[in-house]
C-alpha cells in the first residue's frame, strides 16, 4: 500500500510541482465556492431564471472562445511562469471588486455578467498556460502522473468548495463567499514566486528566435495533420458543449425541480465531484499515453450516466447517479487530455493545449444559453438527458469511425468478467 501511494503521488516529490499543486488547491476551493455563490446570486437577482444562468455561463466562457488560441501562442513564446502570475493577479483583483459589490448590496445582475466576462478573460490566458506549464514542472516521464494529480486537485476542491459554499450561503449569505474567493486566490501568486526557475524542464523548447515566430495557424495545421489528436478534441467539443454544463443544469434542477436550498444544490455538486475525484485518482498510476479505445470507452460511459441523471425522477436517485457520472466525466476528460499532451511535440504544446482548452471550455458560450433555454421551457431534467443523448451518439459515431479506420473489431466477453474489448484486424 505504501509503494502504491508513493507511486500515486510521485509528482509531489518535485518541489516546484508541490508548490504549484498546493497553490491551485487553495485557489480552486475558493473558485468552486464562488461558482455556487454566483449561480445562487443570479437566480435571486433574476427571479429563478435558468436563461439568466445560461447567459452568465456564456459570459464566463466567451473570452475562452475568443482569446484562448492567442494565449497558446503566448505560452509558446514567453515565460509561462510570468504569464501565470499576471493572470492570477488579475483574477484576485476581480474577485475582490465583486466581493465588495456584494457585501455592500450594490450588486446588480449586469455586474455579475460583467464580472463573469472579465473572469473569462483571466481564464482564457491562465488555463492553456497552466496546462502547458505542467510539463516544465515535472518533465515528460512524470507528466501522466502530474496531469492525473491536477485533475485530483481540481476535483478535491470541487468536493470541498460546493459543500462549504452551500453551508456558508445558508449561514452568512453570498457576500463572504466572494470575499473568501479573493483571499484564497493569493496562494498561487505566492507559490509561483517561490518556484526555482533552475529546476524547470525547458530543454525541449525551441530556441528564443524560433519561439518568437510561433504562429497560431501553425498549431492548427499541426493538429489537422494528426488524427490521433483531432479525434479526442472533436469528441470533447461536442460532449463539452452538450453535457458538461452541470454548473448550470444542477442549479436549475435543485431549485426549480426539487425546490431545495443552497445546501442541497451543494450536495449535487459534491456528489458529482466525489465521483470525479475517483476518476482522477484512477489515472495516477498511468505511465504511458492512453489508447484511443480507452478515451472513447470513457466517453460512452460518461454520456450514458449523464443521460440517466436527466431521466432520474427522485432527488436521491440524482445524487446516486451523479457519482458514476462524475467518475466517467473526469476519466474521459483526463484520458483525452493525456492522449493529446503525450502525443504533441514540446514546441507546439502551448498552442495545442490552447486548442484543447478551446474545445473543452470554449464551446460553453454556444451550449450554455441553449441548455438554459431548454431547462427553462422543458425542464432542467430534459436539458440534461438531451445533452446526454447527443453526447452518446457522438461517442458511438467516433467509436464506429475509429473501428473502421483501424480495421479493428469490438468484442464482448462474459468470463471471467463481462467486458468489451477490441481485437486487431488480423486476429
Amino acid at each position: 500500500m505504501q509503494a502504491k501511494l508513493s507511486t500515486m503521488f510521485q509528482s509531489l516529490q518535485v518541489r516546484n510541482y508541490r508548490l504549484f499543486a498546493s497553490g491551485q488547491l487553495i485557489k480552486l476551493v475558493g473558485v468552486w465556492m464562488m461558482f455556487i455563490a454566483q449561480d445562487w446570486l443570479v437566480l435571486d437577482l433574476s427571479d429563478n431564471s435558468a436563461t439568466a444562468l445560461g447567459v452568465v455561463t456564456a459570459c464566463q466562457f466567451t473570452p475562452v472562445l475568443l482569446l484562448t488560441l492567442l494565449s497558446g501562442r503566448l505560452a509558446d513564446r514567453y515565460d509561462k511562469r510570468v504569464l501565470l502570475f499576471a493572470a492570477n493577479a488579475f483574477w484576485t483583483v476581480l474577485a475582490l471588486v465583486m466581493a465588495l459589490l456584494v457585501l455592500t448590496d450594490l450588486v446588480q445582475l449586469w455586474h455579475v455578467f460583467a464580472f463573469a466576462a472579465l473572469l473569462g478573460v483571466a481564464n482564457a490566458v491562465e488555463t492553456p498556460v497552466r496546462q502547458a506549464f505542467v510539463s516544465e514542472l515535472v518533465g515528460t516521464p512524470l507528466l501522466p502522473n502530474a496531469l492525473s494529480l491536477n485533475a485530483a486537485v481540481f476535483n478535491s476542491a470541487r468536493i470541498v468548495g460546493p459543500a462549504v459554499a452551500g453551508l456558508a450561503i445558508a449561514a452568512f449569505d453570498v457576500g463572504p463567499v466572494f470575499l473568501f474567493t479573493a483571499v484564497s486566490s493569493i496562494a498561487p501568486l505566492v507559490n509561483v514566486v517561490r518556484m526555482r526557475t533552475a529546476d524547470l524542464h525547458r530543454d525541449a523548447l525551441l530556441p528564443r528566435d524560433e519561439r518568437a515566430s510561433a504562429k497560431v495557424v501553425d498549431g492548427l495545421r499541426y493538429v489537422w495533420r494528426r488524427p490521433d489528436l483531432l479525434l479526442p478534441m472533436a469528441v470533447m467539443s461536442v460532449i463539452g458543449m452538450s453535457l458538461f454544463n452541470f454548473q448550470l443544469t444542477l442549479a436549475a434542477l435543485a431549485k426549480t425541480v426539487f425546490h431545495t436550498g443552497a445546501a442541497s444544490f451543494g450536495l449535487f455538486s459534491t456528489a458529482l465531484a466525489v465521483g470525479a475525484l475517483g476518476g482522477a485518482l484512477s489515472g495516477t498510476g498511468r505511465r504511458s499515453r492512453p489508447s484511443v479505445w480507452l478515451v472513447l470507452g470513457a466517453a460512452v460511459g460518461c454520456a450514458s450516466f449523464g443521460t440517466l441523471v436527466g431521466f432520474a425522477s427522485t432527488y436521491w436517485l440524482v445524487v446516486a447517479l451523479l457519482v458514476p457520472t462524475g467518475f466517467f466525466m473526469v476519466f474521459f476528460a483526463q484520458a483525452a487530455n493525456q492522449r493529446v499532451q503525450l502525443g504533441v511535440d514540446a514546441a507546439f504544446r502551448g498552442r495545442v493545449m490552447a486548442l484543447w482548452v478551446l474545445v473543452f471550455l470554449g464551446t460553453n458560450p454556444v451550449g450554455a444559453p441553449l441548455i438554459g433555454w431548454v431547462a427553462e421551457h422543458f425542464g432542467a431534467g430534459a436539458s440534461i438527458w438531451m445533452g446526454g443523448l447527443i453526447s452518446l451518439a457522438t461517442a458511438l459515431i467516433a467509436l464506429t469511425w475509429q473501428l473502421r479506420r483501424s480495421g479493428a473489431r469490438l468484442r464482448f466477453r462474459v468470463l471471467p468478467m463481462p467486458r468489451f474489448y477490441v481485437t486487431s484486424a488480423d486476429c
